[in-house]
């Protein structure tokens, strides 16, 4: 982590350059009726004295007027300088926030697969809605203690000075003694803070398992062991949060003492000038007026201290994230991608994942317009050989091109652009069938979308659904089965059009009945690009150009079907297995 990371200051700086300075023009406006307000704190002490000496001490019937219609007027400026100061801080806050968020979100879609393999989808939804959610609670608190307070204590100290210096001084003789606690306390906060937001994310880890998870948690009756799991962590979570707001109260709490001690030493030193007729009661009751009204600022402030440090807890995590960079990142003079169907050709390619090796020198091409298949038993490395191609991964030697232009060369839009993917998993949102289909785009034309529902068999189970195809899909595609899923999944690329095609496993969980569809969904889709296919049914991939055979990161043997089982190698062997299953 950065110094700026952990130095209070410039988290301050990086928010106010960040996220603030862009909105200064509302602030400076806010800043005007935050100073409206506070100022009316000194201007309500300072009328105490004629109020008092005019008109309670000294009689006069006339002042009651005045003085009436100027303390009616503060409260009037007070409370509209209150709404407004308080409508614009939250919609400053509010922004603000939301640019945090959604460049927290933009800025984790960009990092490599493996930062996201190494922290859990609990954990990254807990960074970019939790700890941004702390932020947001306390925004509008620390702008405001900065301002309003600031400003109503400057006014009331102006009124407590003017009447007596002395007083001043006596009123706070144990502010010094709060230094070096509020420093200790600051830093146990932002501990305690941390731990917060570690706990939030473990809970949010644990509810992701939980209900991502919740049929295998149902067959397998973990109920129990699951509620226990989350139970330990909320148990540490009250434990942690309440110490935080030990923390967070005891800087108020020690202002309130420090304020008792002021108030007694006036009292003492002062009543004795009242007394001898040095000092008037309306003297005394605009100091004491003031000074009272100073230790509410006093306590917010104090308040907001430790406000910060758990929002200084959140938004180093912020940083954090934002700090890490991709390793994946196009090259600085991308090259233009292949035109057409292009050929695709592994020259040699060799990756490792720290100390273990995943693919060792593999070599093949797949020629442009016609279907390559990927066959080996679990752990061959077929899939890395797609991560690879759409560089989710980059090799440790070799080189992938396609159209002749190596991958890395590209833009990595550019690349990515080039393929269609249709996995066993169908990636569905919680959307209509329509949406899902479309992914956003908004020109298609119907006669389009209507050829690609035909070609992936997708008119055939659209009668069933209530809303055709604005029938909501549920979570992950759950109102929808295996083979409609992989069917919504066909015609989305049919629609995407792109000239490479990636099949990985895309009917291996499906029964026979909806195998045969969504097969032939895919020959249609097949048709006029360069297709790789990873499979473990050998049946789906006899009629592929060609079968490349995989084993233990190993390309081992290539050729079509027939010419794989008279080699009578590692390929006719698994299809006589599988023949005889």
């Amino acid at each position: 982590m950065t110094d700026a990371a952990i130095n209070p200051r410039g988290l301050l700086l990086w928010v106010w350059r960040g996220y603030l300075a862009k909105h200064w023009r509302l602030l400076m406006v806010a800043m005007v009726f935050m100073a409206l307000e506070g100022g009316m704190f000194g201007a309500l002490s300072y009328m105490m004295k004629p109020m008092f000496d005019r008109v309670f001490v000294g009689g006069d019937a006339d002042a009651i007027v005045w003085v009436g219609l100027i303390f009616f007027g503060i409260f009037i400026v007070r409370a509209l300088a209150s709404i407004v100061q308080k409508v614009m801080l939250t919609h400053i806050s509010q922004l603000s926030v939301a640019d945090i968020r959604q460049d927290l979100l933009a800025h984790l879609m960009v990092l490599d697969t493996q930062y996201h393999q190494s922290h859990s989808p609990g954990y990254l939804m807990q960074r970019v809605e939790g700890d941004v959610d702390a932020i947001s609670k306390v925004w509008r608190t620390i702008i405001t203690g900065a301002g309003r307070d600031v400003i109503a204590l400057i006014s009331l100290f102006a009124v407590a000075i003017s009447v007596d210096w002395r007083w001043t001084l006596v009123a706070l003789i144990g502010a010094p003694l709060l230094v070096a606690p509020s420093m200790i306390l600051q830093r146990y906060v932002r501990k305690k803070a941390r731990r917060a937001r570690d706990v939030a994310a473990k809970l949010s880890v644990r509810l992701n398992e939980a209900f991502h998870g919740i049929i295998p948690v149902k067959l397998n009756a973990l109920e129990t062991y699951q509620s226990e799991r989350y139970r330990v962590l909320t148990e540490e979570r009250v434990k942690v949060e309440t110490r935080t707001a030990l923390g967070q109260a005891t800087i108020p709490g020690m202002i309130d003492i420090m304020a008792g001690l002021g108030f007694m030493g006036v009292l003492f030193y002062g009543g004795n000038e009242i007394l001898s007729g040095d000092k008037t009661v309306g003297d005394f009751m605009a100091f004491f007026t003031a000074i009272g009204l100073a230790f509410e600022p006093l306590r917010r402030l104090g308040n907001v201290f430790g406000v910060w440090q758990v929002a200084a807890a959140g938004i180093e995590r912020i940083r954090q994230i934002l700090d890490t960079t991709p390793e994946m990142r196009s090259p600085a003079q991308p090259v233009s991608p292949p035109s057409g169907v292009p050929d695709i050709a592994f020259e040699d390619i060799a990756l490792s994942y720290g100390d273990t090796s995943v693919l060792h020198g593999c070599s093949f091409s797949a020629e442009a317009g016609q279907t390559t298949a990927l066959v080996g038993p679990s752990g061959a490395g077929k899939s890395t050989i797609f991560n690879v191609l759409t560089r989710l991964v980059d090799p440790s030697s070799g080189s992938v091109r396609i159209g002749g232009v190596p991958v890395a060369d590209m833009d990595l839009g550019a690349l990515r652009g080039l393929f269609s993917v249709v996995s066993q998993e169908a990636l569905l949102f919680d959307d209509t069938v329509r949406e899902n289909i479309l992914l956003g785009q908004r020109d298609v034309p119907e006669a389009d979308l209507k050829n690609a529902l035909e070609a992936a068999h997708v008119t055939d189970f659209l009668p069933q659904l209530s809303d055709g195809l604005d029938t909501p899909v549920g979570p992950r595609g759950s109102a929808l089965s295996g083979g409609q899923r992989q069917r919504v999944a066909i015609a989305r690329a049919l629609l995407r059009n792109r000239p490479i095609l990636l099949l990985d496993e895309a009917t291996s969980a499906l029964d026979t009945g909806s195998e045969a569809k969504v097969q032939a969904a895919l020959d249609e889709l097949s048709k006029g690009r360069t297709t790789l296919v990873i499979a473990h049914r050998l049946s789906t991939i006899r009629d592929a150009h060609k079968i490349v055979v995989m084993d233990q990161g190993r390309v081992i043997e290539q050729g079509s079907h027939d010419a794989l089982i008279e080699n009578a190698g590692t390929y006719a062997a698994l299809h006589q297995m599988q023949v005889r299953s």
